[in-house]
C-alpha cells in the first residue's frame, strides 16, 4: 500500500496544527490520512521530536516521521506579532485550529478563543490539548505521558502482582488522548453543519489516562477495594492470561463457558469442563491459581502457533505472543494495510478501513519547513510578502 486511493472522507477540511511531541500530531496525522490539509506550524527550532532519536533518516528521528506524515509543514515565529499576523491570515481559511501549548499561551499573544478567535472566526473549532487543563489544582501545570501513567493510576495496576508498579512500554496516555481530540474535532466539525458555530475543545492527558481505567474504576466502585496487579492476566476474567508452550508463549482470552470447553477439548483436557471448581467464570476467577497449576502441563506439550492458529478457528480468541519484527512480517499485517511504504519511508497504516473514501497516505512526513513558500502563497500572501517574512526570520524555510 502507498498512496491513499481518494480524496479522503474529510476533504475540503483545513487545520491549522500548532502541536508537537506525540498526542496531538497523531491526531492531525489521522486527519491528514482522511484527507484534512493539515499545515503543520513548526517554531524555529523545530518540533522537538525530530531530535528524539536514534534512529535518524537523512537527520530526522523515527520519533517524528511515525506520526507526521500527510501533513504540509511550515516554520513561524508565533513568538513575534508578525507571525502571528500571518497565523491569523491562515486561520481566515482554516476549519480546526489544534495546539498543545502550556494553558494560556494563546491568551498571552492575545489569541484568546471567547475574546479574539471566536469573535473574528465564528465558526472554527479550536482543540486545545494540555497535561491537566487551565484549572483545578494541577490546572497548568506541564503533562508528560510517563508522569500522568504514574499520576492517573495505570502504572499501579501494571505489573507483576509481587512487583512493582510499571509504565506501560506504550505511550497510551499520548495515543489515547489524540484519538479522543480527533473524535472530538470531528464531534465539534458536525454540530457545526447544524448550527453553523464553531466551538473551543479541551482534551487533557489526565482526564484521558482516568477514562482508560476500565475495569478497574468499574470495580473499584462497585467494590469498594482498589484494584491489585495481576500481571497478564484480567481482573475479571479466568483463564485470560498468558501461558507458556512448547515453543512461542500464547496468549488464551476464554470470556465464555462454551469457548473455555473448547479450549479444554484442543489441549486434551476436556474433564476440567465439569471440574465443580472450573463449571463458570466465577469458579475458574475464584480458583485461578488451580486452574492454571492444570493448564500449564497440557499447554507444554504444544506448539504455541500451531494451537492458536487452530484455537480462533474454532473460536476460541487466542493467539501467539509476536515480537514487533513478527508482526510486521506477518501475513495478515500485509493484509490489512497496517504497514505502508512510500520509497525510503514505512509506517503503520491506517485502523480506519472505510468503504467509499478510504484514507491512507497523503504526503511522506515533511522536512522542516519544505512547505513555507506553498502555504503563504495559498494563503494569499505575493511573492515579496513571502520573500519579506523569510528574510526577517518570521517565517522559515528548510531543505526541500
Amino acid at each position: 500500500m502507498t498512496k491513499a486511493s481518494s480524496a479522503g472522507a474529510l476533504a475540503g477540511i483545513r487545520v491549522i496544527d500548532m502541536t508537537r511531541i506525540l498526542s496531538g500530531p497523531y491526531c492531525t496525522q489521522m486527519l491528514g490520512d482522511h484527507g484534512a490539509d493539515v499545515i503543520k506550524i513548526e517554531p524555529p527550532g523545530g518540533d522537538e521530536t525530530r531530535s528524539w532519536g536514534p534512529p535518524f533518516r537523512d537527520g530526522t528521528a523515527s520519533y517524528f516521521l511515525g506520526v507526521n506524515r500527510s501533513k504540509r509543514a511550515i516554520g513561524l515565529d508565533l513568538s513575534t506579532q508578525k507571525g502571528r499576523d500571518v497565523l491569523l491570515r491562515l486561520l481566515e481559511g482554516a476549519d480546526v485550529l489544534i495546539e498543545n501549548f502550556k494553558p494560556g499561551q494563546l491568551e498571552k499573544w492575545g489569541l484568546g478563543y471567547e475574546e479574539v478567535l471566536a469573535k473574528r472566526f465564528p465558526r472554527l473549532v479550536l482543540c486545545r490539548i494540555s497535561g491537566f487543563g487551565a484549572d483545578g489544582p494541577l490546572g497548568g501545570y506541564p503533562g508528560y505521558d510517563a508522569v500522568i501513567q504514574g499520576m492517573a493510576g495505570l502504572n499501579s495496576v501494571n505489573g507483576e502482582p509481587d512487583g512493582n508498579p510499571v509504565r506501560m512500554g506504550i505511550p497510551i496516555v499520548d495515543i489515547g488522548t489524540g484519538m479522543n481530540a480527533a473524535i472530538a474535532i470531528l464531534m465539534a466539525l458536525v454540530e457545526r453543519s447544524r448550527s453553523g458555530k464553531g466551538q473551543s475543545i479541551e482534551v487533557t492527558l489526565y482526564d484521558t489516562a482516568i477514562a482508560l481505567q476500565h475495569p478497574h474504576l468499574a470495580n473499584y466502585f462497585l467494590s469498594g477495594k482498589p484494584p491489585e496487579r495481576t500481571g497478564n492476566a484480567h481482573t475479571n476474567i479466568y483463564p485470560y492470561d498468558a501461558f507458556p508452550t512448547k515453543t512461542k508463549a500464547i496468549f488464551v482470552a476464554i470470556g465464555n463457558d462454551r469457548q473455555f470447553r473448547r479450549f479444554l477439548e484442543e489441549i486434551g483436557r476436556p474433564e476440567l469442563a465439569d471440574d465443580p471448581r472450573f463449571r463458570t467464570n466465577k469458579d475458574r476467577n475464584t480458583n485461578r491459581a488451580a486452574l492454571r497449576a492444570e493448564l500449564e502441563p497440557a499447554l507444554a506439550k504444544v506448539d504455541g502457533a500451531a494451537v492458536a492458529e487452530k484455537l480462533l478457528g474454532l473460536g476460541v480468541p487466542c493467539g501467539p505472543i509476536l515480537d514487533v519484527p513478527d508482526v510486521v512480517a506477518h501475513p495478515h499485517t500485509a493484509h490489512r494495510g497496517m504497514v505502508i511504504e512510500e520509497g525510503a519511508y514505512r509506517g503503520f497504516g491506517t485502523p480506519l478501513k472505510m468503504s467509499r473514501t478510504p484514507g491512507g497516505l497523503r504526503a511522506v512526513p515533511p522536512d522542516f519547513g519544505q512547505d513555507t513558500r506553498a502555504v503563504l502563497a495559498d494563503a494569499g500572501f505575493n511573492p515579496d510578502e513571502i520573500e519579506a517574512l523569510i528574510a526577517e526570520g518570521i517565517a522559515l524555510e528548510g531543505k526541500k
